[in-house]
């Protein structure tokens, strides 16, 4: 690791990775730090590993760096690349099944072919402004160790760095619900007695031994959670990952979640062999903060696909809010497309931090929507652009012209809003 960097982008997920790497193949030097050992945020450590959406119904609205990177990672696994092959929950959207470790390998080759520094198992301490730099203290395994660069790039999910500037972050009074990947095995999910898997079920939630959100968000349906054999279902109530002290408590609480599916589903006919075979490293969280920034995205901005005069990147995915033991799942029209104003990225009152994200700015129901994969891929690669544009003509973020961030974009196969693909 060097001491002095044009770009830093911090957290090295679904964002962070496409950040650095258009930063990188921009021609700028260009650091990455992961808290984990293992790049690829919430697909990998997280287990979601079913990216959505890259498709508006059947028109592509996302391409660039993030789709060839699942592209690679579904190639080298041998299966089938089509764009309006992949499809799930609805018609509307595309979904990709990645392999985890697959992905994550193959992230690590392209952020290193980028001329990209990666810093595993480091986060930040300590952000300073000094001059037209940043100074980021950096908390390693051997110390602290301090850095500098021009322009910062916030990928952690939940604004830390922007926190840690010093600027303001907006919460929501309720936060939607976690969820703890598990894989579940032992049992034939097609001869359960599901009535009297829900009478026991329902029992047990009046008798305070289980809640009506542990399996999932279906208002206590234990069908909907052994049906799938487990997978993207458990709710994970209560909790504020966003502090390391609230982060501990999700990551307690999901385990102890599934840990009372467990112990209930042994005790029933037709479960004796329950299982689990896969428990995910973190507990997924969707909602922690979003930036104040000198944009705002509403729903009804999202819904009807307000084309921003700064959009960098389209959005697309139903409002997908998920509540304590229930879900508020809304559809877009076909013919509409949401974007992401640039202004949305940057912090109120900020110079030289760019954010890319589900913690960009927005209310909770279009927050819902484009926290997820494909558009938190976009925005990353929209992030590291306008942050090499900016080291490159040597201007202010606010300063370069759109025409050049798009034409930038472009070069490396991403959508921009207005354009003809």
């Amino acid at each position: 690791m060097k001491k002095n960097y044009d770009v830093i982008v911090i957290g090295g997920g679904t964002a962070g990775v496409i950040a650095a790497i258009q930063a990188g193949r921009a021609g700028v030097s260009t650091l990455l730090i992961e808290k984990n050992g293992i790049l690829g945020g919430t697909i990998v450590v997280g287990s979601i590993n079913l990216v959505s959406s890259f498709h508006a119904y059947q028109k592509k609205v996302i391409a660039g760096i993030g789709w060839e990177l699942c592209a690679a990672a579904m190639k080298v696994e041998g299966k089938e690349i089509d764009d309006n092959r992949n499809k799930h929950l609805h018609k509307s959207i595309s979904a990709y099944a990645v392999n985890p470790a697959l992905y994550a390998a193959i992230a690590d080759e392209m952020v290193v072919n980028a001329g990209v520094d990666i810093l595993f198992h480091a986060m930040p301490a300590i952000v300073k402004k000094n001059g037209d730099n940043w100074n980021l203290t950096i908390c390693t395994k051997n110390g602290l160790q301090e850095v500098n660069t021009k322009v910062l790039i916030d990928c952690t999910g939940d604004a830390n760095v922007v926190q840690l500037a010093g600027y303001e972050v907006i919460r929501n009074k309720e936060l939607m619900a976690g969820t703890l990947v598990v894989k579940t095995c032992g049992y034939d999910a097609k001869t359960l007695d599901y009535t009297a898997l829900q009478a026991a079920f329902d029992s047990e939630v009046a008798a305070g031994t289980m809640k009506l959100s542990d399996p999932g968000w279906l208002n206590g349906s234990i069908k909907y959670f052994l049906n799938s054999y487990g997978g993207n279902r458990i709710h994970v109530t209560n909790i504020d990952a966003a502090t390391s002290e609230g982060k501990t408590v999700a990551e307690l609480e999901g385990r102890r979640v599934m840990m009372r599916l467990y112990r209930f589903c042994r005790k029933q006919p037709g479960l004796e062999n329950f299982n689990i075979s896969y428990c995910a490293t973190e507990c997924g969280i969707r909602e922690t903060v979003t930036i104040k920034a000198k944009k705002y995205i509403t729903v009804h901005d999202y819904l009807t696909g307000r084309l921003f005069d700064d959009a960098v990147c389209y959005s697309f995915y139903p409002i997908d809010l998920h509540n304590d033991h229930s879900l508020e799942y809304q559809m877009i029209g076909e013919g509409i497309y949401p974007t992401i104003p640039l202004g949305a990225m940057l912090p109120t009152g900020s110079e030289g931090i760019i954010v890319a994200g589900r913690c960009v700015s927005g209310d909770q129901r279009a927050n819902s929507a484009f926290r997820v994969e494909s558009s938190c891929m976009a925005m990353g690669q929209a992030a590291g652009a306008v942050a090499a544009l900016a080291v490159k003509q040597n201007k202010s973020i606010t300063s370069i012209p759109m025409k050049d961030i798009h034409a930038l974009l472009q070069l490396y196969g991403a959508i921009v809003p207005g354009s003809k693909d």
